[in-house]
């Protein structure tokens, strides 16, 4: 039985193109460019200097934080550079650029995990730590550290197969030509997150995918697969929640605080290839596709790998794009420079041609509240997005702005072209901003009156 979620929108799911045709491997670059910062949470400090010689799947860096995840090596060859480079969220951050040798010699550490292992939850996420796991499907939140902060907490465990956005099927190819692994890696995350039963949430327009992981015995694993509704955002976190469980996480709550943890497809897979074949998170499959893309189709494509290069493996632009978004076209991210790499949460890259365009010069609102009707989170994007303009903190606040999980459903469904998911991004900025300064006023207050305390 599902439960009833809010909201949600009905795109085209242009998914066709991409995903008729097997997973293909692209040639490797000449240069990776690896940032230290590929996951929620601190940096990674590098562990190698220019000059050095690296393995593939070599370590080259680490953070101590507890919410971190270590980078490894993409391909074996020569760090040439260390140095600040653009990444996908449009921040300078460190990389470590190494200059292939197409040998690919690997490291000593790629080895599987010894059988007794995989059945120890502390061990199975230390290993998931040390490949360097975060949440594949773009929010790059650190794996193991979900894992371990969810014990004592969670008795539920939910795979993200839904894969709700427009063109993106990387998962999918995933599901078709990887059930076995992918079934083996949920169990490992089960028995990491110490329960017996996980719930594989798959949307119905992959029929034939929810019956091949049926075949190869997901229900004897404590795998039931739950086929879902399409319906746009039917995997953002919270609704796959709600829709699989009837469990409702609060504003401003965890997952874990209702007893859940959700995963995505491809991290279950990728924690299959860490346990079973000993191999770190330096692959993965990226759809391209879109109205600019001469053939769209799925990849295994090398983290470091620049943009640019995936674009001209896959056969190049049939029109000259307009927008180049990394991710998918309701929550992805734009791009304005195509030499960023590809990192860990990069499942898809889009191009799309100029008549794409929908923008209007005046964006209205007719006040139609379709837009409240949309919203998964049960909020009131217009009374947000009204007060974002003038900048009322207080009002944000009360309105719960900070709930938004910037899924686009409204901004889809506005008939006025209102830019509703960019005015709430920048709500929130200016709610962190102004709570920052507030706490700033306070302690230097605090520190003033404890210096007067001790003149007297």
């Amino acid at each position: 039985m599902l439960f009833k979620s809010h909201g949600g929108v009905h795109p085209k799911d242009m998914k066709a193109p991409a995903n008729q045709t097997a997973i293909s491997t692209i040639p490797q670059p000449a240069q990776v460019v690896i940032p230290m910062s590929q996951h929620i949470g601190a940096p990674c400090t590098p562990l190698v200097a220019v000059g050095d010689e690296v393995k593939l799947g070599q370590k080259i860096g680490e953070a101590k934080a507890p919410v971190s995840a270590p980078v490894h090596a993409s391909v074996s060859g020569k760090v040439v550079a260390i140095e600040p480079r653009l990444n996908n969220l449009g921040n300078m951050v460190t990389a470590v650029i190494i200059e292939n040798d197409f040998k690919d010699t690997p490291a000593e550490t790629l080895v599987p995990a010894p059988e007794d292992d995989l059945e120890d939850p502390d061990k199975i996420a230390a290993i998931i730590r040390e490949a360097g796991i975060v949440g594949m499907g773009g929010a790059t939140f650190p794996t193991a550290f979900k894992i371990t902060s969810g014990w004592g907490k969670v008795d539920t465990v939910i795979i993200n197969g839904a894969e709700c956005e427009p063109y993106i099927t990387s998962d999918h190819r995933t599901m078709l030509e990887h059930p076995v692994e992918l079934l083996k890696g949920i169990q490992l995350i089960m028995r990491a997150c110490k329960v017996e039963k996980a719930y594989f949430g798959i949307e119905l327009n992959k029929k034939f995918a929810i019956e091949l992981l049926n075949f190869h015995g997901a229900a004897e694993m404590g795998i039931e697969i739950v086929p879902l509704k399409c319906q746009y955002p039917q995997g953002a976190e919270k609704t796959l929640i709600q829709t699989i469980t009837g469990r409702e996480v609060p504003p401003g709550g965890l997952p874990a605080q209702v007893g859940c943890a959700v995963f995505n497809t491809f991290t279950s897979y990728s924690v299959y290839r860490a346990c079973y074949e000993g191999w770190p998170a330096i692959e993965r499959v990226v759809t391209v596709s879109g109205s600019a893309i001469a053939e769209p189709k799925n990849v295994k494509v090398r983290v470091g790998t620049p943009m640019q290069w995936v674009f001209e493996q896959t056969g190049g632009f049939q029109k000259e794009p307009w927008k180049i978004i990394m991710g998918g076209p309701m929550m992805g991210l734009a791009q304005y420079d195509l030499a960023v790499p590809c990192g860990k949460g990069t499942a898809s890259l889009l191009a799309f041609a100029e008549d794409e365009d929908k923008t209007v010069e005046n964006p209205t609102c007719i006040r139609c509240g379709q837009c409240i009707s949309a919203c998964p989170m049960n909020l009131q994007p217009i009374y947000m997005y009204i007060y974002e303009e003038k900048g009322d903190i207080e009002m944000m606040q009360k309105l719960n702005l900070t709930d938004c999980v910037e899924c686009g459903a409204c901004t889809y469904i506005c008939p006025g072209r209102l830019h509703l998911t960019h005015a709430f991004k920048t709500g929130k900025a200016k709610i962190q901003a102004y709570n920052a300064a507030l706490k700033a006023k306070e302690e230097a207050e605090k520190a003033k009156a404890e210096e007067k305390k001790e003149e007297k």
